[in-house]
């Protein structure tokens, strides 16, 4: 305690009892003494519950994938009042799953998969249901699911952040909102750009070495600190304040990890790197390049990592459009999938597909080749990560219209995918505004136990 009998806490006392430079250079040291005992934001943490999974690879499919025309299997109707698909599915792998043909290489891989078809949501209305995916919410600012699972996990490597969205423009795939700014996702690429060209802003500086980059910061969080003298207990400007130094941290290894040019010329091809098609709504976006980015940023221990595709909300020209989404993203998930397993990642490795609804079937014989939107029944799947192989919950009605049997709401999605991550999702909170708040809502949400192996 001052004289003035304001509580100092231990680096009030060595702030104002040594020189400048003298605390600078015990505060660094101080950093690493606090992550080494847990108290880093950031630290690894021990989830309450045995994990199944260690970190998630998202693979948002936005605006909405037609579940008729990939997983959900219905026999074509010749009847114009019931739609079916104008798809061939065949069954593949041991398991028998039917996959449409439109998705060859991920049929391959059908015996790894977990497919959810009676996912059903609370709108039709792209950006509150994509919205809802991420966060819980339809509409007000919330943390999104990959913040609260590094708000309860930490990161396996300080040197990067515990969530990293790619190819994106959307905060709700990143951000931390009311969660402290340590949690913050990272966006690299920008929604439909060349995903060669992107790159973490500001990573590095070709007029400074090293070490004099960590002298600039040095003094950077010097006047920082002192800026915090007067605010002991602000947990957000201690969050900055450690986020800087991530950044720093992140020059060393960040770009290596960005650069693919060391991977085989083989990788490269199977993962379809540099492949660019742009038909219709389907946007040139690399998405061989974000899965394999995914890939290398999961083996450096990113705790979560969204990859976006953003072209799916095809209303007319539905069969060109699809056609071209598939033929986009078919050979690239095959090939992480592939990866993960002979990597031996995939069983620790939730991986999740997906976007915010799923699309009503074409009418056969109605000469019109457009579709809408459907939150009332759509498909999910799953693969690694503790979830059954080759297995099929829940089902639409006859149309695919509706989820009638193992319906799975986005909360309960959520559920399951903390509890896979070892953490109980109606424990996960964080007090804002006055109340308590979670990733699943208020309402009860349920873990999809059938699913889990």
């Amino acid at each position: 305690m001052d004289l003035n009998g304001n509580i100092l806490s231990r680096r009030d006392m060595l702030r104002t009892a040594s020189c400048g430079f003298g605390y600078l250079a015990l505060s660094a040291l101080l950093a690493e003494s606090a992550r080494a005992n847990g108290t880093n934001e950031l630290a690894p943490k021990t989830p309450p519950l045995p994990a199944r999974a260690k970190r998630v690879i998202f693979l948002c499919m936005a605006g909405g994938p037609a579940h008729l025309d990939t997983f959900d299997y219905k026999p074509q109707m010749t009847n114009a009042a019931h739609p079916g698909s104008v798809f061939d599915f065949k069954r593949h792998g041991d398991s028998g799953l039917r996959i449409s043909e439109l998705l060859p290489e991920t049929a391959k891989h059908a015996d790894k998969l977990c497919v959810i078809n009676g996912m059903h949501a609370d709108t039709g209305n792209h950006a509150q249901s994509f919205h809802q995916l991420h966060t819980g919410e339809l509409l007000r600012r919330r943390p999104s699911m990959g913040a609260w699972i590094t708000y309860g996990l930490g990161t396996e490597n300080q040197n990067l952040p515990g969530l990293i969205s790619l190819n994106t423009s959307k905060p709700a795939t990143y951000s931390s909102a009311f969660l402290p700014p340590a949690y913050e996702g990272m966006p690299i690429g920008i929604n439909g750009e060349d995903m060669s060209k992107a790159s973490i802003p500001n990573i590095g500086s070709k007029h400074l070495s090293p070490a004099l980059k960590r002298r600039q910061l040095d003094l950077v969080q010097a006047m920082n600190r002192e800026h915090r003298g007067g605010r002991p207990y602000d947990a957000k400007l201690e969050s900055v304040i450690e986020s800087m130094e991530m950044g720093f941290r992140m020059q060393a290894i960040a770009p290596k990890l960005l650069d693919v040019s060391t991977e085989s010329k083989e990788t490269l091809e199977r993962y379809q790197v540099g492949f660019k098609k742009t038909v219709g709504t389907c946007r040139a976006s690399d998405f061989g390049r974000q899965c394999l980015l995914a890939r290398r940023l999961s083996e450096a221990g990113v705790r979560f990592i969204e990859v976006n595709h953003g072209s799916w909300d095809q209303h007319k020209w539905h069969r060109r459009d699809l056609r071209a989404n598939c033929e986009t993203t078919d050979a690239p998930i095959a090939a992480l999938l592939g990866d993960l397993e002979a990597r031996g990642l995939l069983d620790e490795t939730l991986v999740v597909w997906g976007g915010e609804f799923g699309r009503p079937g074409l009418t056969p014989g109605n000469g019109k080749d457009e579709t809408g939107h459907n939150a009332r029944g759509f498909t999910f799947w799953l693969a690694g990560g503790g979830t059954k192989r080759g297995y099929t919950h829940g089902r639409t009605n006859d149309t695919g219209a509706a989820a009638v049997d193992g319906k799975v709401h986005f909360h309960d999605l959520h559920a399951t995918i903390l509890h896979l991550m070892g953490l109980k999702h109606d424990q996960l909170t964080f007090r804002h505004g006055g109340r308590d708040h979670r990733l699943t809502g208020p309402n009860a949400a349920k873990i999809v136990t059938g699913i889990i192996a």
